[in-house]
């Protein structure tokens, strides 16, 4: 029951490159770390250059110059940041861990790992979010019984829900047409009724993310706020992943969570939105080969907190309200 067919290949990903992060006058250099990932910065002055104050811009002005040109901000190289904080989270032998993370407000994002996993039961946000773009193209609403199912589906993480409606959606067929409006390139629907054997990657997650949580989406404002909504009232026992990032109860997720039959090793994963700081965040994070339950989600919860200190460097405070 286990063996996906053959999946189709796919392109690999070339490697994104990043300025130094370096100016002429200041570098962001990381001088430590912590447990649960967090990345600290310092700044320098360049060995000879000497401190940059308004007397130094009235020297430049004395040899006759019109205008001094400013300095160019800094870059913060954030994908980095966060593999430097990942090395400081405990990954099990034989464990894979990918994490994408993007900043709502400033449009900042990170990302560690690029490898697929599979969903477990993540793909029901996915699977409700195709079921909402095909009631939309037909002009109508969701029915009574597909609402139950979507309750149970993403607030329990009911299977039989989710079984329902993925039969509903026209199972990988269907969810695979509705991700290629919503841009998520490298997700393939799991054979049969095996949906939770569906294959993703950190950063198509973070697309679907976006789609749900972001202004500009194929779903309508109806039906993001619908799935907003129960992606927010998980129930208790479904409280870790990703929420370990966020301040107090400011988050939204769903979590997978499989053991394979075959090895005995569990998938781990956890999508959602926290705020930090402040700052809304979208958060995925993907794990295999974890030896325990426990263990994988502790490997999450770590990485999460890793992804959002990543982008933490250089992002303005918060305004107080």
């Amino acid at each position: 029951m286990e063996s996906p067919r053959a999946r189709r290949s796919r392109r690999a990903r070339p490697a994104r490159t990043r300025p130094l992060l370096c100016t002429t006058l200041v570098t962001v250099a990381i001088v430590g770390g912590t447990a649960a990932g967090t990345a600290y910065v310092e700044a320098r002055a360049h060995p000879g250059s000497g401190p940059v104050s308004s007397s130094a811009v009235a020297s430049a002005r004395a040899d006759g110059e019109d205008s001094v040109e400013p300095a160019a901000e800094p870059t913060v190289d954030h994908d980095g940041l966060l593999a430097k904080a990942l090395r400081w989270v405990s990954v099990e032998d034989g464990a894979q861990v990918s994490v994408a993370v993007l900043d709502l407000d400033s449009g900042e994002s990170a990302s560690y790992g690029d490898g697929s996993f599979d969903t477990a039961s993540i793909v029901k946000v996915d699977i409700l979010a195709a079921l909402l773009l095909q009631a939309q193209d037909a002009g109508r609403r969701l029915s009574a019984s597909e609402k139950s199912y979507a309750t149970t589906m993403i607030e329990n993480s009911d299977n039989t829900a989710a079984s329902a409606l993925w039969r509903a959606i026209g199972t990988a067929d269907g969810l695979d047409a509705a991700n290629k409006r919503l841009g998520l390139t490298d997700t393939e629907g799991g054979d049969g009724m095996l949906w939770g054997l569906t294959q993703t990657t950190a950063a198509d997650q973070l697309t679907l993310l976006r789609q749900v949580f972001g202004d500009h989406s194929e779903l309508s404002e109806a039906s993001r706020r619908y799935l907003r909504g129960l992606m927010g009232q998980i129930e208790a026992d479904q409280h870790w992943g990703v929420s370990a990032a966020a301040d107090g109860s400011q988050w939204a997720l769903k979590n997978g969570w499989l053991a394979r039959s075959t090895t005995g090793l569990w998938d781990i994963n956890s999508i959602g939105r926290v705020t930090v700081d402040g700052r809304p965040c979208l958060v995925a994070v993907l794990s295999k080969g974890n030896s325990t339950q426990a263990k994988g989600i502790s490997l999450v919860e770590s990485a999460a907190k890793a992804a959002v200190s990543a982008l933490a460097v250089g992002a303005p405070a918060a305004s107080a309200s």
